[in-house]
């Protein structure tokens, strides 16, 4: 009889128990549903729904936050959340060159931007076939050469602590440190692991490179348009004019872009004084202008040649654009990329940022490059064991000397 009781006693306890937590299901599946139809049904008067909203943005995200602040069991970093909701804000306009860039991102691209940083010179990448960090190139005198780094090296670890290749962007932060800094590198080379010590300092990096080829033909490849590339491109082109080139080529294969300013005073050097490089239009002025040659050139009557492939973008595509309408330069290699839109960097109060697109801009003779791109003169395919493309390039400035 006792234990029939003490059953029933359970039984009722357990159905208390049972009861409370559909009762509190209920009331908080009420509570959310009235949260969400608040938050996602407009007005049915037919006005737009960016003004008849009931929710502003701020309040979407204010009741999003106090969802997770009282529901998520993790640990919860408000500033990274802030950021991302920022980004994916910024995302929805679907413009992959619009973007926002945290505090350590715009310090980041100032330092690429402006050709110098503070690290060991070398260049990495991730090798997706063992994914580890692969060394694919070191920069000449930098602290990475004098430590005995060398190109095909795998890094395996930094201070101690090991990275694979899908960290490479966790170990290139790591190599950034304040100038005058030591830092341990384990590195792999023919199966063999080596401790390396290397300073890292300022690092100054260099986008311009020449030389003399065959036939007094001036070589000079450009990699990107960052600080002070017209100025260096402009001082190799000098010396080898001074030792008698007859024909330039000019290779913009994978070059991505970068300034503006950059390409354009490269494309100064050719052009006759008032003669346009470059025709832009904003959404702002919503009219055209254009970027003109402000100097005579230093460069005329020659015969010039420039290399392109699909990777050739923006700033590549403004100065080969520029210099084949208005100079009569050759193209030769594949179809440019078609990047024909400009961003502006904006800095925030906080030292983030972000780069708008601002301007679509075409060639002097009003040719559309984006999403088309620049079609060569003179297409050729690249092959596995020669540069046909330079080589073709190189024959064809034979020709008209």
């Amino acid at each position: 009889m006792e234990d029939k009781k003490r059953g029933q006693k359970i039984y009722r306890i357990l159905m208390t128990i049972v009861l409370t937590a559909l009762i509190t299901f209920m009331i908080t599946t009420l509570v959310m549903y009235n949260k969400f139809n608040n938050l996602y049904t407009s007005n049915s008067n037919g006005t737009d729904s960016s003004s008849s909203n009931e929710y502003s943005l701020m309040q979407t995200l204010n009741t999003f936050k106090t969802m997770i602040n009282q529901l998520y069991i993790g640990d919860i970093d408000e500033q990274s959340m802030l950021e991302g909701a920022i980004k994916g804000y910024v995302a929805g306009l679907g413009d992959p060159y619009t973007e926002y860039l945290t505090k350590e991102e715009m310090k980041d691209f100032t330092e690429e931007t402006n050709s110098e940083y503070v690290g060991i010179g070398v260049y990495v990448g991730n090798n997706t076939v063992d994914n580890t960090i692969l060394v694919v190139g070191v920069m000449k005198s930098s602290p990475a050469e004098e430590a005995g780094i060398k190109i095909g090296d795998i890094i395996e670890k930094i201070d101690g602590v090991a990275y694979t290749g899908e960290q490479l962007d966790e170990a290139t932060k790591v190599l950034k440190a304040d100038e005058g800094t030591s830092v341990t590198i384990t590195i792999k080379r023919n199966e063999e692991e080596k401790d390396l010590t290397v300073i890292r300092k300022k690092i100054t990096v260099e986008h311009v490179t020449s030389e003399m080829l065959e036939n007094n033909i001036a070589y000079l490849q450009i990699d990107s348009f960052d600080a002070n590339t017209a100025s260096s491109f402009k001082e190799q082109l000098t010396s080898l004019l001074d030792n008698g080139a007859k024909s330039i080529i000019i290779d913009l294969r994978n070059n991505g872009g970068g300034i503006v300013d950059e390409a354009t005073s490269i494309a100064d050097l050719f052009l006759d004084k008032g003669e346009t490089i470059l025709i832009t239009k904003s959404k702002k002025e919503d009219k055209e202008e254009e970027t003109k040659s402000e100097n005579d050139p230093i460069v005329k009557d020659i015969p010039v040649v420039i290399l392109v492939n699909q990777a050739t973008a923006s700033a590549s595509e403004i100065l080969a654009g520029a210099l084949k309408d208005n100079y009569g330069a050759t193209i030769i290699g594949k179809n440019t990329y078609g990047k024909g839109v400009i961003q502006t960097l904006y800095t925030l109060t906080d030292g983030s940022g972000i780069k708008i697109t601002t301007e679509e801009y075409f060639t002097p003779n009003h040719n559309e490059i984006n999403k088309v791109g620049i079609k060569p003169d003179i297409e050729v395919d690249l092959t596995e064991n020669e540069d046909t493309q330079l080589q073709r390039a190189i024959e064809e400035l034979k020709n008209k000397q």
